[in-house]
């Protein structure tokens, strides 16, 4: 489905300083943008911003990246830091196949990929952010160690998945066909994981260590 472009969320996300335009020249001093040591996180694809802005309310000693490429939808998560007065947090437009030009060799500590497009037609497999081809090149600034937490609703995509991260060489650490019924502690909900609890659908989620 093609989105509605809103052509005032733009001028709303430039008037924010939480809101990086040139990411690039921020490249390995992400840090002192933040002004603390702290560890950073990014989220890959964060919608509204319902799953970051909580992990940020949260955990006020973790930074945290929101990346997507809808400006309709940053304006989301922007509003809610806001609303909350979240110094911790910052919003990246961007497609996220440019990525490895905005951050450092083992800058980033911790990846999210939440309910991503499932890319179903195999050509375009290699889009899906969970694809070897990607995988690898998050490893180019995720540091030794880290993880990626992934969860979708898609089987296909979560089969095909955890082959990608196989192939990548990380070490899986869990994994669950059935979030909200496992033993995993501390899940937060998407807005599209709610839609899909409530249409019983299962969701699917795995850890994965770099």
């Amino acid at each position: 489905m093609r989105r509605r472009k809103k052509w005032w969320a733009k001028p709303e996300l430039e008037k924010d300083h939480k809101v990086i335009f040139t990411p690039s020249e921020h490249k390995g001093k992400w840090k002192e943008l933040f002004g603390n040591n702290n560890p950073i996180y990014l989220e890959l694809g964060c919608g509204r911003g319902r799953f970051i802005n909580q992990l940020a309310n949260t955990n006020t000693n973790i930074n945290y990246i929101a990346l997507d490429i809808y400006d309709e939808l940053l304006v989301h998560v922007l509003r809610r830091a806001n609303e909350n007065h979240l110094s911790n947090i910052k919003v990246i437009p961007i497609n996220i196949e440019n990525i490895g030009d905005i951050f450092d060799q083992d800058e980033i500590e911790k990846i999210y990929i939440n309910f991503c497009n499932p890319w179903p037609k195999k050509r375009h497999h290699k889009r899906r952010l969970t694809h070897s081809n990607l995988l690898r090149l998050y490893q180019t600034f995720l540091k030794d160690g880290s993880e990626i937490w992934f969860k979708t609703d898609d089987e296909l995509l979560f089969t095909d998945s955890l082959e990608y991260f196989k192939v990548a060489g990380f070490k899986e650490l869990y994994r669950t066909y059935d979030l909200h019924q496992s033993d995993f502690q501390g899940n937060i909900m998407t807005e599209y994981e709610e839609k899909f609890c409530n249409q019983r659908i299962k969701i699917k989620f795995v850890r994965f260590k770099n």
